[in-house]
């Protein structure tokens, strides 16, 4: 399950680093144009150029940190849940003891079952 939403993750990361590429592409052939109609020199479309493509990369960066850590919040969540299930499987256990030991009710074993059982 883990390589599958990983890979989806990927997939969008390579969607939007698409984007950004896509982007920069334009941007470069909207300062060639500028510098064929003389409104711009070369070396300014050039620099242009440069700032463009350092923006693009710091964008991708951050998007690819972002995607990172959303994988790790989902893998934490994930963890948090398996643990709380087990301790709740652990509890249901131990009451189905309590109960069989007459330590508590049927009534209370069952009320205490759904809250746990609600969680889950």
């Amino acid at each position: 399950m883990g390589d599958k939403k990983g890979g989806y993750i990927d997939k969008f990361l390579k969607k939007a680093d698409k984007a950004i590429q896509e982007g920069v592409k334009k941007a470069d052939t909207v300062l060639e144009e500028a510098v064929e109609l003389g409104s711009m020199t070369a070396k300014q479309a050039s620099k242009a150029s440069k700032e463009i493509h350092k923006q693009a990369k710091k964008e991708g960066d951050a998007l690819q940190k972002r995607g990172i850590e959303k994988i790790n919040d989902g893998i934490s969540t994930a963890k948090k849940v398996t643990s709380n299930t087990q301790d709740d499987l652990e509890i249901l256990k131990h009451l189905g003891k309590l109960r069989k030991s007459d330590v508590i009710t049927e009534e209370e074993f069952k009320a205490k079952k759904k809250k746990i059982l609600d969680r889950i």
